[in-house]
């Protein structure tokens, strides 16, 4: 038994601390982050890259700090606290803008919070940051780091563009492609191909799976440029049941819409009994247009995607449309749509001043099609009055009009003086 100030009650507060300071020891360090070189940089130009870090031990933590060292980085995000549970990574982001030729060294210092045996304790991981400013023009290939060509039956295939573009200030040449995986081809691009400053190409990857399940690869693209390799990761997966498409509603109406105005209707294409790759969409009538999708897209079994049918007529009337929609595996569907399109009831408002002749009993007024005539009369009774409105004119058409006065023996004055009146349409 221990008495307060004997050596062994001193000997038991020492275990007691070593046995404290191991238990932090051993819970130290349980983040991992990655080095990053940024390769050669154009000066006055910036390169932003991913700091991976990952939380290796059993335990959440939280990543409450970063700090930068050395000239020419920066932390640009994303915003901090970051929680990460066991086995969890985030990405960090880094940017190196270099102001002058050479090479940079710097370090990015992680600072969190991890619990240990009911302790909590901070701690920090640092890794290095590098990378070369160059002033000579150089080019800078860059593609989508990954592209998914969904679902497609074995033994069909999936085309989707893959664009890549030279962001650098030299045009680069693409001296040559390696896909490693199988099921994937690449065309479109004839090697070696020269890509301009600031210019696109697009090549096309095709995906035709001959099993089914998930099927990645990688498509590694080699060039002159300041980063000599870029990597695209490609997944697709290949299925043995075939889906079909369908479409809510069937049938659109619109009903009567006026030309020179629209109306939308909404609607959704569904796949049924297996994934469907939708591919492409069509309207045999360009009055009736289809709007919503970017294709092509995948549908799992039994997920619908909202569409939407505009009317626009450009002449009066009835209209109809069939807005097809087709799959990667053959099957289709049609939506029917049908409107009518209708000009705008215009009416002419026509006065004249009264005659100077003595016992005026009314006026007729006189229209035509043309300037030279012939006219016609258009009121069915004298009028009057000195007005009159025609209700009976058409959109986009042009009228002339001529009134005569008659006096209370039916004699009836000459024409009066042309007047000319354009119908605005519709």
């Amino acid at each position: 038994m221990c008495r307060l100030g004997s050596p062994l009650r001193l000997l038991y507060a020492i275990c007691l601390f070593v046995a404290v300071f191991s238990i932090s020891a051993e819970a130290q360090n349980p983040v991992s982050i990655q080095n990053v070189n940024f390769g050669s940089v154009q000066v006055g130009s910036s390169l932003i890259m991913p700091a991976t870090v990952t939380n290796t031990g059993k335990s959440k933590l939280k990543i409450v700090k970063v700090s930068i060292s050395g000239t020419a980085f920066a932390f640009v995000g994303p915003n901090l606290p970051i929680t990460l549970s066991s086995q969890q990574s985030a990405n960090l982001s880094v940017s190196f803008t270099p102001q002058t030729a050479g090479s940079f060294t710097g370090s990015i210092s992680v600072t969190y919070w991890a619990a240990s045996g009911g302790h909590g304790y901070g701690s920090k991981a640092i890794a290095s940051l590098s990378g070369s400013g160059s002033s000579s023009a150089t080019g800078y290939l860059t593609a989508p780091s990954s592209m998914n060509l969904g679902s497609v039956p074995v033994g069909s295939s999936q085309t989707q563009a893959l664009t890549v573009s030279n962001t650098g200030k030299a045009s680069l040449t693409i001296s040559a492609t390696a896909l490693a995986g199988s099921g994937y081809t690449v065309t479109g691009l004839t090697l070696p191909y020269n890509l301009a400053s600031g210019a696109s190409a697009s090549l096309s990857v095709i995906f035709s799976p001959t099993t089914s399940g998930t099927d990645n690869a990688s498509l590694t693209l080699s060039s002159n440029a300041a980063d000599p390799t870029v990597t695209v990761s490609l997944t697709g997966n290949g299925t043995t049941s075939s889906g079909t498409l369908g479409v809510t509603p069937g049938s659109m109406t619109f009903g009567t819409v006026t030309i020179g105005t629209t109306q939308t209707q909404n609607g959704s294409v569904t796949a049924t009994g297996g994934s469907v790759t939708l591919s492409s969409t069509s309207s045999n009538n360009s009055a009736f247009t289809l709007g919503g999708l970017t294709l092509p897209v995948t549908l799992n079994a039994g997920q619908s995607l909202p569409f939407t049918v505009t009317f626009a007529p450009t002449a009066s009337g009835t209209a109809s449309a069939n807005i097809s929609f087709f799959a990667s595996n053959s099957t289709s569907a049609t939506e029917s749509a049908s409107g009518s399109g209708a000009t705008v009831q215009h009416i002419i408002d026509l006065s004249w001043n009264a005659s100077t002749s003595g016992s005026i009993a009314g006026y007729n007024v006189y229209r035509a099609n043309a300037s030279s005539g012939p006219y016609s009369k258009i009121n069915s009774s004298l009028d009057p009055a000195l007005s009159y409105s025609d209700n009976t004119v058409s959109s986009g058409k042009t009228y002339y009009y001529e009134t005569t006065a008659v006096d209370s023996s039916g004699v009836e004055s000459s024409y009066s003086n042309q007047v000319q009146v354009v119908v605005p349409f519709p």
